[in-house]
C-alpha cells in the first residue's frame, strides 16, 4: 500500500488550481479564516468535509452553498473518515478526543495558515492585512479596489464582502488579499497566522490589548507584530496607522521596508465632508472624493489603509477611490438585518470595548438624536475572562439604552454597567433579553446587535418578536 502524500505547489510545482485531488477534513471549518481555507480548497478540486462544535450563519451558509458536509462536534468515531490530511483550527486543542486519535494513530496534519501558504500563496504578491480592527473590512475593500481595477485577486476574508458574496476566492492573478491575523496559528505552532504569508504589501491598521487567552500584555502583541514585519522584504511596502502609539513602538524596534502612513500629515489623509463624503489626501494633495454609505472614522482610516496598499500594486489613487464609491460593505459589519415596524435592526461583529465604542460612534453620526438599543453579547475569550470589563460602560456610553447578555462570563455585568444608570439592562437568559428590547424598542429606534457569535441566533428572535408586537398594536 502507497503511503499517503501531502502535495504542496508553489514555483515549480503543480499548477495549485488543478492539483493532484486529495480529501481534506478541516476541523473548525465554520471559523471565518477555516471556512475559507474550505471554499478555496473545493475550488482547487479537493474533496472537503469538516467538523465544528457551533455552526451559524453567515459561514454556515457559505459552506452549505458549496455543498461541504459538516459534522457537528469532534467524536473520535470521525477518524473512520480516513482523509488523506487533517487540516486542524485554532479552535482545537489538545485533549481533543479527534485530535487525540489523530495524534495516536500518527495520521498527516497540517494547520490552516500552512497549508494556505503552500498551497496557494507560492508567487503571489501577498497583500496582508493586520490589526487588532478592521482587518475584515480593510481586507474586503482593497479586494473590491484590485478586482474593480481588473486585477481579479485571490482572496482569503475573515468576513463575507457583500461585493463578493463569500469569504475567499482562487484566481490566476499575481495578487492574493489575506486576512492576517495575530491569533495563534494551532495547538501545535504556537506563532501568530500571519507569519506564514510572507507578505510584500502590508497593511498595519492598528495594535491594542486583545486574546487575553494567549497573550499576556500588549507588549506581548507587539512581539509578535514585529516579527511579521522582520518577515518582510525590503521591497515591500508597510502601510501603517500613524496615529497608534504601539505600532509606532513596533516599527521603532526595527524596519527594513518602504514605510507610507496613514492618518499622518505627512501621509495619507482624510478631509470630511457635510454630506458624510470625504476627501483623499496624498502628503497634502486632494487625490479625489469618497461617496458612500458607510459611517464612522474608523472606516475612513480603513479606506486611506487601502487605497496606500492598492497604490502600491499599481492601482491609482483615483481608480481606487472610485471603486470605493461603490463598495457594499462586510456581511455582520454594521449589516442592516431589516426594518420591523419602523425599528431598524443591525448586525454587528463588534466585541472589543474599542470596536464597540467606535461602532456606535459611526451608527450615532448616521441616525442623529433617533435613538440606539445597543445589545450586548460579551463573547470573545478576552471579554469573557474579564480582563477589558472596566472599558465596557464606556464604550456603550452613547447608547440610549445597552442590553447585556450575561450568561457564562466570570464577572458581575450589572456591577461592571452600572455607572449606565438605569439605561444598562443585564439578562442571563436569551429569551429574557429578547422580550426586554422588543418592550422598549419603539418606531424609529435602531437595535444595534454586537457579537462575534451567532448570539443564539438572537436577529431572527427580535425580528418575530418585534412583528408581533407590531401587529398587536394594530
Amino acid at each position: 500500500m502507497k503511503p499517503k502524500r501531502y502535495y504542496r505547489t508553489g514555483p515549480g510545482a503543480t499548477n495549485p488550481y488543478n492539483p493532484r485531488a486529495m480529501h481534506l477534513h478541516i476541523l473548525g471549518i465554520c471559523g471565518t479564516f477555516m471556512g475559507g481555507i474550505a471554499v478555496l480548497a473545493r475550488g482547487a478540486g479537493h474533496r472537503v468535509t469538516g467538523s465544528d462544535a457551533g455552526v451559524y450563519p453567515p459561514m454556515s451558509t457559505q459552506l452549505a452553498a458549496q455543498g461541504i458536509e459538516v459534522l457537528e462536534g469532534y467524536g473520535a468515531d470521525q477518524i473512520a473518515i480516513k482523509p488523506d490530511l487533517w487540516v486542524i483550527g485554532n479552535v482545537v486543542t489538545r485533549g481533543n478526543p479527534l485530535i487525540e486519535e489523530v495524534l495516536d494513530r500518527g495520521e498527516r496534519y497540517v494547520s490552516g495558515p500552512q497549508w494556505l501558504a503552500e498551497n496557494f500563496l507560492g508567487g503571489k504578491h501577498v497583500l496582508a492585512v493586520a490589526g487588532t480592527h478592521g482587518k475584515t473590512t480593510t481586507a474586503a475593500m482593497l479586494a473590491w479596489i484590485l478586482d474593480r481595477g481588473g486585477r481579479r485577486p485571490g482572496f482569503l476574508i475573515g468576513g463575507v464582502p457583500c461585493d463578493f458574496g463569500c469569504s475567499a476566492r482562487a484566481s490566476h492573478s499575481d495578487l492574493f488579499v489575506v486576512e492576517a491575523d495575530e491569533y495563534d496559528t494551532a495547538f501545535f505552532d504556537k506563532r501568530s497566522k500571519f507569519v506564514h504569508y510572507r507578505a510584500r504589501t502590508a497593511v498595519l491598521n492598528n495594535l491594542e490589548f486583545d486574546h487575553a487567552d494567549i497573550f499576556p500584555d500588549v507588549a506581548a502583541i507587539e512581539t509578535q507584530f514585529h516579527h511579521f514585519v522582520r518577515l518582510l522584504p525590503r521591497s515591500a511596502l508597510i502601510v501603517a496607522n500613524g496615529a497608534d502609539a504601539a505600532l509606532a513602538r513596533v516599527l521603532a524596534r526595527g524596519c527594513w521596508s518602504r514605510l507610507e502612513r496613514f492618518d499622518a500629515p505627512d501621509g495619507w489623509m482624510s478631509r470630511d465632508q457635510a454630506d458624510g463624503s470625504f476627501d483623499v489626501l496624498w502628503r497634502g494633495e486632494a487625490q479625489g472624493r469618497v461617496a458612500w454609505t458607510l459611517t464612522g472614522d474608523h472606516n475612513r482610516a480603513n479606506a486611506l489603509a487601502a487605497i496606500a496598499a492598492a497604490r502600491h500594486v499599481g492601482v491609482a489613487p483615483a481608480s481606487a477611490i472610485e471603486a470605493l464609491s461603490s463598495f457594499g460593505g462586510v456581511k455582520r459589519r454594521m449589516e442592516l438585518r431589516g426594518v420591523v415596524g419602523g425599528i431598524a435592526l443591525y448586525d454587528d461583529f463588534a466585541h472589543h470595548p474599542t470596536a464597540i465604542r467606535t461602532t456606535i460612534a459611526g451608527l450615532r453620526r448616521k441616525v442623529g438624536r433617533a435613538r440606539i438599543l445597543a445589545v450586548l453579547e460579551p463573547r470573545s475569550n478576552t471579554m469573557k475572562l474579564g480582563l477589558m470589563k472596566d472599558a465596557l460602560a464606556a464604550s456603550l456610553a452613547d447608547a440610549d439604552a445597552a442590553f447585556c447578555y450575561a450568561a457564562n462570563l466570570g464577572w458581575d455585568a450589572a456591577a461592571t454597567l452600572a455607572p449606565l444608570g438605569a439605561k444598562a439592562r443585564c439578562h442571563a437568559e436569551l429569551d429574557e433579553l429578547v422580550a426586554d428590547v422588543v418592550r422598549e424598542a419603539r418606531r424609529g429606534d435602531h437595535v444595534l446587535v454586537m457579537s462575534n457569535g451567532g448570539f443564539g441566533g438572537i436577529h431572527e428572535k427580535l425580528a418575530a418578536r418585534l412583528a408581533r408586537h407590531e401587529s398587536a398594536a394594530v
